[in-house]
Formats: structure tokens, sequence, C-alpha cells
């Protein structure tokens, strides 16, 4: 039995052949609960895009300022002229990318990600980061954020005044 190779984060982070792509919403689609809240319908055009784009605006964060995977998928939407993004792709490119800067500091180099500064909606902490919440608290304290704790989960304190704007 082969050894099975398990791509690294860096190799995931790698933009996708086929991407950007532009859909029609469905009801069907796991986004759809999200992207509708942000204002899109069944029939509108979403777009679909690759991790690239997602980190790019992620780079873009500078320190004392943060943005939400919201602020986010609506740039992205405006760029491609859509009514929203794909929410739990972009989600997932956010989340990769973290670990993706995680891991190229553990190989002595830097892909210069602040993801820590990268929220979820309405400000909360993303457990799925390098380290989960605590490690994500713990670099934006250090930036000067009030973290406050909403029962398991943590959010910045007053996060929309510190929203960045693109």
């Amino acid at each position: 039995m082969g050894v099975i190779m398990r791509k690294t984060w860096n190799e995931k982070l790698r933009d996708k052949k086929n991407f950007p792509r532009i859909v029609k919403l469905e009801k069907k689609f796991p986004c759809y609960n999200a992207v509708h809240k942000m204002g899109a319908e069944a029939g509108d055009k979403v777009v679909l895009v690759n991790p690239g784009e997602v980190v790019e605006i992620m780079k873009r964060v500078p320190e004392g300022k943060i943005i939400t995977i919201v602020e986010i998928c609506k740039a992205i939407a405006k760029k491609y002229k859509v009514k929203a993004c794909c929410s739990l792709t972009t989600g997932i490119f956010i989340m990769i990318a973290a670990n993706a800067a995680e891991e190229s500091v553990a190989e002595g180099k830097n892909l210069n990600i602040p993801y820590w500064r990268t929220l979820k909606a309405d400000g909360f902490l993303n457990e799925k980061y390098p380290g989960g919440q605590s490690s994500q608290k713990k670099l934006l304290e250090k930036e000067g954020f009030k973290i406050i704790s909403r029962g398991k989960r943590f959010q910045v304190a007053d996060f929309e005044k510190y929203l960045v704007k693109l």
C-alpha cells in the first residue's frame, strides 16, 4: 500500500482552473442562506472566486483595522458586477490562507497574510484558524483590539468602527 501524500496548505491555496466562475444562485446551494442574508435571491448571479483573490484582499488590511467575510464577499461581488460571492468557498479560502501563512512561517518563509485581522460575520473570531480563537484573540489584543466573550465565541468589541475601507 502506497503512502498517501496530502496537499500542503500552500498547495491548497493555489488558484483553481475554471475559476472565477459566475453562476446563478439556486436555493439548493450550500451558501444560499448566507448569500441570501447579504441580499441575493435565487436566480441572481454569484461568483465563485479563486483563493488568490481572497488573499489579495486579506493582505490589504493594515494594523489597527479588520475586515469580515461579508466585506470581502461584497468587494468581490462588486468587482465582478454580480449580486454576491459564494461565502462558503470564500470562508474556506480564508481558513486555508490562515493555515498556509502559518505553514510558510514554519518553513522559514512568510506569505505576509495578516489573517487574524479577517473575522467571521458580525466580528466573531474564527475557531478554524491555527491555534483557534485563543490564538487569534492574542494577536488581535496585541494590536489593541478589545475582545469580548459571547458564550463560547469571541467578538471584537465595536468591530464596525475598525472595518477597513476597500
